[in-house]
């Protein structure tokens, strides 16, 4: 028999409810953000990265995302769409922009400002002139000149630029506006040209500082720096002090930017493991390292079933993720920061399966020694947030349980909604959640199609008898609570939909918008003992609230692809002999299908490409009796 019980969700309402939610949601998150220099991740609630960002202290500059006030439109966006926050601690600052920079052009983060392909990434020019030009450039690199770059992103060769015109004062007009000057521009009173338009340097000198610009840019700033130095000693020597003093200014200027980096070198491909284990929790943590640039790092938190020691665990799973069945890059050298029993004969299984040495070592020095420092680091730093987390979710379900007087905390939850524009392209949506959040492999829509423009009730009704006939047929997995986007009338037409095919116990829930759609003022309704009240701000009702948005979300989701997808389709569509090209030209010649529709089949047979068989067709397929 059908006994349904309680729930109560997150209401989707205005972008400020929203906002106090998440920052509810995500004050556990932020609280264990450390206050290290490192890298932030905002995710969505399918995974995706949103946007990435670096930080001098990472909860100072995540936290600031979430205050109430003084924030822009973006951010307001951003943080809407925002559900987790994942972070990499790193040693410096300039490290923190360099696997920003690296992150965002392996991510492409919709909230950051990355181009899509290699033709359209900046690049910094130097034209083939006396005294060229330096500027950013996109495209073909096709014009005469030097190319620097790609870089990744446009404020990269911004900054590039700004600091060459600072300590070489480079020209950055265009060669019209250089050849039609009379006087000084701007550029030059601000010390970031050296005014070749009107002589205030000759071409020799102006050459030796592109021969300088031109070291930096091609890496070699070592060899710069020991050239000015040397310069401006002589300089010194030759009583030139003006000369020595613009020289040592250029010389402070390029230390600033050679910072020792530990992430960022110019050689070295390997990758780089840790291990923390707390309670029955294992964390994973690999970083991957090519060339010097740290192209990412990934988590997993595999079960550890049978409790084996960390180390061990280790060694087994490095086995199953370069030996299983998905072919992965091995480097040459694998560092782990914990040694295990099986480490030679993995290193020797690697190297028979690639056909060339793999090392696989645990004791390094130097930058790899930093490397593996900060593994160790983000795997406990990770670990810590995971536990956390879980803790929470254990909390909220539990919270339920009391509150629905149930017997022990639910393992499944599913919800049901309903969206549709004035009953246009109606779509029913179904998530699941469990003890560890939404399963968003088990989510499902439906296409409601038999019922009335607008529907609710028979709409959630068709929805959940389709979704309750697989789960007999099928044997699948039954929920505890099942809950329903909507208020009494909603779940007794849903709990007589179902009470024929189950004769488990089932809570039945309905959660009813209050008539200010804001959150935390829902009424919750469960079948067979009424009204629930519940405290607005419990963590049973913030677990209800985060289900319900869930579903709400999927479901304006699928309809919004459903109605893109029925206006972009025409009457045209359904006419055999009529394909792209023949439609396009009908609606150019026509103006409209309300126009086709009028039309004679003479007039028809008048468009390019259409004869007079298809036109009388297409005539008869409007005009048929």
């Amino acid at each position: 028999m059908l006994v349904p019980q309680q729930q109560s969700v997150r209401v989707r309402t205005n972008l400020s409810d929203e906002q106090t939610e998440k920052q509810a949601r995500l004050a556990a998150l932020l609280r264990a953000l450390p206050t290290r220099t490192g890298v932030y991740r905002l995710v969505d609630d399918e995974n995706r990265i949103l946007y990435i960002g670096k930080a001098r202290n990472l909860k100072a500059r995540v936290s600031s995302y979430f205050k109430p006030t003084c924030l822009s439109t973006k951010t307001i966006n951003l943080v809407s769409k925002t559900e987790d926050i994942q972070y990499t601690v790193v040693n410096s600052e300039t490290e923190a922009l360099l696997l920003e920079q690296s992150l965002i052009k392996s991510e492409k983060p919709p909230f950051n400002v990355m181009l899509r392909d290699d033709k359209s990434y900046p690049y910094i020019y130097l034209s083939d002139h006396v005294f060229p030009q330096i500027r950013v450039h996109r495209g073909k690199t096709s014009q005469h000149g030097t190319y620097f770059g790609p870089f990744p992103s446009a404020s990269a060769v911004r900054n590039s630029i700004s600091l060459l015109q600072r300590v070489f004062r480079l020209r950055p007009c265009s060669d019209s506006y250089f050849k039609n000057r009379s006087r000084p521009c701007l550029q030059y009173q601000i010390h970031r040209c050296s005014g070749p338009c009107v002589g205030m340097i000759d071409e020799s000198d102006y050459a030796e500082d592109i021969s300088r610009a031109t070291l930096f840019l091609d890496g070699k700033s070592q060899t710069l720096m020991d050239e000015l130095k040397q310069q401006m000693h002589q300089a010194s020597t030759d009583l030139e002090y003006e000369l020595a003093a613009r020289l040592r200014d250029q010389i402070q200027s390029l230390r600033k930017v050679q910072e020792d980096q530990s992430i960022y070198t110019s050689s070295g491909s390997v990758d780089l493991f840790g291990v923390a284990a707390r309670e029955s929790h294992v964390c994973i943590q690999g970083m991957f390292i090519r060339d010097g640039r740290l192209l990412g790092h990934r988590n997993w938190f595999p079960s550890n079933e049978l409790g084996l020691e960390p180390n061990v665990f280790l060694g087994k799973f490095l086995a199953q993720f370069y030996l299983g069945s998905v072919e992965r890059e091995i480097p040459r050298t694998v560092i782990t920061h914990m040694d295990f029993d099986d480490r030679q004969i993995l290193a020797e299984a690697l190297s028979t399966h690639v056909g060339r040495t793999i090392e696989v070592v645990t004791q390094v020095r130097k930058k790899r020694a930093k490397w593996l420092e900060l593994v160790r680091e983000n795997v406990e730093h990770s670990l810590s947030t995971y536990i956390q987390a879980r803790q929470q979710e254990a909390d909220r379900f539990i919270e339920l349980q009391l509150l629905l007087g149930l017997s022990e905390p639910p393992q499944r939850i599913e919800c049901f909604d309903i969206s549709h524009s004035q009953g246009e392209a109606t779509v029913a949506s179904c998530v699941v959640f469990d003890h560890t959040g939404p399963v968003k492999s088990e989510y499902r829509r439906f296409k409601i199609a038999g019922v009335n423009r607008g529907d609710d009730y028979h709409a959630l009704e068709q929805a959940v008898s389709r979704r309750f006939t697989r789960v007999q047929a099928e044997g699948l997995s039954l929920p505890d609570i099942l809950i329903i986007d909507g208020g009494t009338g909603q779940i007794n037409i849903v709990y007589e939909s179902i009470s024929v095919m189950l004769d488990e116990d089932i809570v039945l829930l309905g959660i009813a918008k209050d008539p200010t759609r804001k959150s935390g003022k829902e009424t919750i309704w469960q079948f067979g003992k009424g009204k629930l009240v519940i405290n607005p701000t419990s963590r049973a009702m913030h677990l209800l609230q985060q289900i319900r948005d869930e579903a709400h979300r999927f479901a304006v989701t699928g309809h919004r692809i459903a109605r893109q997808k029925a206006r972009r389709s025409s009457q045209l569509d359904a006419i055999s002999g009529v394909g792209p090209k023949r439609r396009r030209n009908l609606l150019v010649h026509f103006g409209s299908v309300a126009t086709i529709r009028q039309a004679s089949a003479a007039e028809i047979a008048k468009v390019p490409g259409i004869n007079r068989k298809l036109a009388e067709h297409i005539y008869g397929h409007f005009n048929a009796v």
